[in-house]
């Protein structure tokens, strides 16, 4: 199984860089304009976000469609390292591992991505040449965000050079949490045309929200549809070096926007949860979360990923376990 995005349903239906897509074309005509705009937007009943994500975490599923939910789970992971201390070996493991997670069963599906910083993207792409695995890279001055837009393109740029096919930048939370919408929007456009590469298309945009910064699930809405008119493949909770990171409240109200946004625009975004997901049980509760709040047109890699590490060694001795009967050694899963 491939996972390469399907550059059709994500075609730009905006009327062109920086405009948001009809009707909404109008709205970033001013900054007074965009803040009146989403602050128009519905409020979020935050006790009732909470309960509802409470009583769908507690769904069970049954084995069979444990199985499926395993290795659908699978092949939605980006395999994430993102350490000071990363070097070209450990990326080359990590291709390996998403290539074949479990290397004892061919029949396990690969991961979608492996998610890395941009000046090893080069190295991961080498690894996983052939196998319609595809490199994301972190970009933007992650993870603070906080350099000149001059430098966080040159860093957009480098780590597409490098062969990125995937780029995930983080906002200017301080321009967002400060009213500055416009100079968020921008920015994201600007990042959007850097992704472009040579003859080849460009790289697809996941834009993280960095959720647990941003306070209230009023303002996780109003930061996704932000991100989504600026022309967003993705939108991304977390660059997991936050807490709170991702968490199951602050996925519903980002699901709910990108359901909202297609059905207002017919064009469809991408969710990414990153941070805090490592169990299998962690990785089912978001599955029907998406099931019951957009539906199965989002559970595909093509539209849903987790971003993690640990996840995946979860999800392999969960998938041994329905296997064999039986949970496998500490040796089974390699860490990370």
């Amino acid at each position: 199984m491939t996972h390469v995005l399907d550059p059709n349903a994500l075609a730009d239906t905006s009327g062109g860089a920086g405009t948001p897509p009809d009707p909404f074309a109008d709205v970033t005509r001013s900054n007074d304009a965009f803040r009146a705009f989403l602050h128009g937007l519905p409020g979020v009943d935050q006790v009732g976000a909470e309960a509802r994500a409470k009583v769908l975490g507690t769904r069970s599923i049954k084995t069979t469609a444990k199985a499926w939910a395993i290795d659908t789970a699978i092949s939605m992971v980006d395999l994430t390292t993102l350490e000071g201390a990363d070097t070209p070996g450990k990326v080359r493991s990590l291709a390996a591992k998403a290539r074949r997670p479990d290397p004892t069963d061919p029949t396990c599906p690969a991961v979608a991505a492996v998610c890395v910083y941009g000046d090893l993207a080069g190295v991961a792409k080498e690894a996983l040449a052939g196998t319609g695995i595809n490199v994301a890279a972190v970009a933007t001055a992650f993870p603070s965000g906080r350099a000149s837009r001059e430098v966080k393109l040159a860093d957009v740029r480098d780590a597409v050079a490098n062969g990125a096919d995937e780029i995930d930048m983080v906002i200017d939370r301080g321009a967002f949490l400060t009213g500055r919408y416009l100079d968020v929007f921008e920015e994201i456009v600007a990042v959007k045309e850097a992704c472009a590469r040579q003859g080849t298309g460009r790289a697809h945009l996941k834009v993280i929200l960095e959720t647990g910064e941003l306070v209230t699930l009023d303002a996780v809405r109003r930061a996704s549809w932000l991100a989504m008119l600026a022309g967003g493949d993705f939108i991304k909770t977390s660059t997991g070096k936050v807490s709170p990171a991702a968490t199951l409240p602050v996925c519903l109200v980002m699901l709910e926007a990108v359901r909202d946004f297609r059905a207002a625009t017919g064009r469809q975004v991408g969710v990414k949860p990153a941070g805090g997901i490592r169990t299998t049980k962690d990785a089912v509760k978001h599955m029907v979360l998406i099931n019951e709040t957009v539906g199965a047109d989002w559970l595909s890699p093509d539209w849903f990923r987790f971003g993690a590490s640990s996840l995946l060694n979860d999800l392999l001795l969960q998938r041994q376990k329905l296997r064999t009967g039986h949970y496998s050694g500490p040796d089974h899963v390699s860490v990370d």
